[in-house]
This record gives C-alpha cells, sequence and structure tokens, in this order.
C-alpha cells in the first residue's frame, strides 16, 4: 500500500505546477488592474508606478509567475493585496468551514444514498420505479435551488436553524452543528441521488450471483445476505462513486457557502476574483487541488483494502 501512496504523491506534483500555472495565466486576462484598485484613483502616477514595480505587475507574466513559483516552494503562499494578510494564515483561518462541508456532506449523502440504494434494491419493480424518479429530481434540482427552500422552510417559517452565518466550534459546539444542518443537507442532495442509484444497480446485479444464491439456499438470514455478504460485493463501485461526489462537493460549497453566508474558502475565492487578488486566488486552487488529490489518494487506499489484486499490482 505504501508504494501506491508515494506513486500517487509523486504524479499529484506535476498536476500542482500546471495548476497553478493555468490559473496565473488566466488570471492575468482578467480585467482590471490590481495596482490602481489598491490605491484608488486619486493616487499618483508616480505612487501608481512603485505599487506595480512592488508587486512586478511591470514583469511579463512568465516572469511574475517565476517569482510566484519560487516563494511558493519555500512555502510562502504570499499576502492579500488588500488587506495584507497572509495567505497560508486565511486559508488556515477558512478550511474548517470548508471541510466541515464536505466531510458532513460526504457522510450524510453516502449513509442515506446506500440505504436507500439497498431499499430499493431489495422491493418490487414498483418501488425500483419510484425510486428512479426522485432519483432524477434529486440530480437535475440545483443544490442552490435546495438552499433557498430549506432557508424559507426551516429557517424562515419554522425557525428550526438559522439561516446564515457561522459559530465556530470551540464557541458553542451545538450552535456549530445546527447552523451547519441546512447547508450540509443542501450540497448533499444531488450525492443522495447518485449514490443511491450506483449502489441500487450494483446491489440488483450482486444479489443474482452464485455465491449469493448458495447462500440463500443455507439458510443464512436475508438481512443478512444483503448487509454482510452483497453489500461486500459492491465496495469497489459505491466507492468510487462516493468518491467523485466529494470531488464534486468541494467547488459545491462556493454556491453554498455565499448562500448561508459562511467564511469558508468558498466566499473566500469568489471575494478574491472579484477584487483580482491573485495570491489569494493562486492560493485557494493550489488548497482546492491538494483537497482532490487527498481525496483521490483515500479512495486508492480503500481499493487496496476492498481488493487485494490493487496491493500487487
Amino acid at each position: 500500500m505504501f508504494p501506491i501512496i508515494l506513486r500517487r504523491l509523486a504524479l499529484s506534483v506535476p498536476l500542482l505546477l500546471i495548476v497553478s500555472a493555468i490559473t496565473f495565466v488566466l488570471e492575468s486576462f482578467v480585467p482590471g488592474d490590481p495596482a490602481r484598485t489598491v490605491l484608488g484613483i486619486n493616487a499618483t502616477q508616480e505612487q501608481y508606478d512603485a505599487l506595480r514595480a512592488a508587486m512586478h505587475l511591470d514583469q511579463p507574466v512568465a516572469v511574475q509567475y517565476w517569482l510566484y513559483l519560487r516563494d511558493l516552494l519555500q512555502g510562502d503562499l504570499g499576502s492579500s493585496l488588500f488587506s495584507g494578510e497572509s495567505v497560508l494564515g486565511l486559508i488556515g483561518q477558512r478550511l474548517p468551514v470548508t471541510l466541515a462541508l464536505v466531510i458532513g456532506g460526504t457522510l450524510l449523502a453516502s449513509l442515506v444514498g446506500v440505504v436507500l440504494g439497498v431499499y430499493s434494491a431489495t422491493r418490487g419493480r414498483f418501488s425500483r420505479r419510484l425510486f428512479d424518479i426522485l432519483s432524477l429530481l434529486g440530480s437535475a434540482v440545483p443544490n442552490f435551488w435546495i438552499a433557498l427552500m430549506l432557508v424559507a422552510v426551516f429557517a424562515v417559517k419554522f425557525g428550526f436553524f438559522p439561516a446564515t452565518g457561522y459559530t465556530p466550534f470551540a464557541e458553542s459546539p451545538g450552535q456549530w452543528a445546527a447552523g451547519l444542518v441546512l447547508p450540509v443537507v443542501s450540497l448533499s442532495i444531488g450525492g443522495v441521488a447518485f449514490i443511491s442509484k450506483v449502489t441500487r444497480d450494483a446491489m440488483m446485479s450482486t444479489l443474482g450471483l452464485d455465491h449469493i444464491r448458495t447462500l440463500r439456499a443455507s439458510g443464512i438470514r436475508p438481512s443478512s445476505i444483503v448487509w454482510k455478504h452483497a453489500l461486500r460485493g459492491c465496495g469497489l463501485p459505491v466507492v468510487t462513486t462516493i468518491g467523485l461526489m466529494m470531488i464534486t462537493f468541494i467547488p459545491g460549497t462556493i454556491l453554498i457557502e455565499n448562500v448561508f453566508t459562511l467564511p469558508g474558502l468558498g466566499t473566500t475565492v469568489v471575494d478574491a476574483t472579484n477584487q483580482h487578488d491573485l495570491p489569494v486566488v493562486q492560493g485557494l486552487t493550489i488548497t482546492f487541488t491538494v483537497m482532490v488529490i487527498v481525496v483521490n489518494l483515500l479512495v486508492d487506499v480503500l481499493y487496496s483494502l476492498l481488493n487485494p489484486k490493487v496491493r500487487a499490482e
């Protein structure tokens, strides 16, 4: 397993370089001048030229990227052009909010999706048809619309949960959990539909295998056959789907955080893009890429645990 992890980590280095380079180039085409935005319209030409030189904006894009890459290799992500705050410190403050959404949404979508998929696979044709319709609706409806509807019903009308805002876990664990309920549910709806459908299809295929028929003929309880033996045979496609959903949830937090006004990486990247704050945008892009790499690495580890053939490769 350890060689698999080392190979994946080695392949992630070129990916990080490519992503950072593409982001740097694309950001250079965004309209606006960071130096002019920082100084305002009342600054003199001398102040403007001095700030552009200090920010290396008077250099070609290739030179700017090389200077950025040099600092990056030293562990320096730079500072915000507007607040002066360290990008690394800013990410450290906002990352827990985004991680709570991604991990919470993945756990909820996995648990509910697997249970619904197994239930649909072990019931009649009518239940499967109904499940297909509900799954299609869950996949088609945008999560930001679901978020607005949940806010209107459970926050505004009934007042069960807060509509916006975030309470750190250290201040109040109860308020922290209550503030994440609606965002996590909104984020996970599409994942529930997708995971449940994959689980249902894989479960139906597994239940038709010869060794499952043998277990039934041996008099083993149906619940044990389904949850202990058949579900294990569905492990690879289900784990793959959960990994894909978790990766999808990472950019999905951008909309959810903006709807619920959560101080996570999603709202930060929107603000930084609007302000043309290149160091913050670059730092957040690298952070999102690292999160995707970590998720893929976890899926590979689970693959090796579920399938010994993977460890032998």
